[in-house]
């Protein structure tokens, strides 16, 4: 699955991203492959980070699907896509 492009402004990120997604956890990397939204690796560990991912994999995994959703909806909001008339 590719990842989809969003209305929502994107952010420049400095250093190199290849490496920074080296570095993450092996399950937050296969998350970020199957991802909808197009993720930086810094952006995801955050994500992880908070929601306890060293210690709980499967809740942070849950937090990012959760967090994903949301933009979603943020974005087709945006965009005026499955609002009433």
């Amino acid at each position: 699955m590719r990842n989809i492009k969003s209305s929502l402004r994107g952010r420049r990120r400095s250093g190199n991203v290849m490496q920074a997604y080296d570095r993450l956890p092996p399950e937050l990397r296969n998350w970020l492959r199957t991802a909808v939204l197009p993720w930086s690796p810094a952006s995801a560990r955050g994500i992880w980070r908070k929601a306890g991912g060293a210690k709980d994999p499967a809740a942070a995994l849950e937090r990012l699907n959760v967090v994903e959703q949301a933009t979603l909806r943020q974005d087709q909001q945006m965009q005026g896509i499955g609002l009433p008339n």
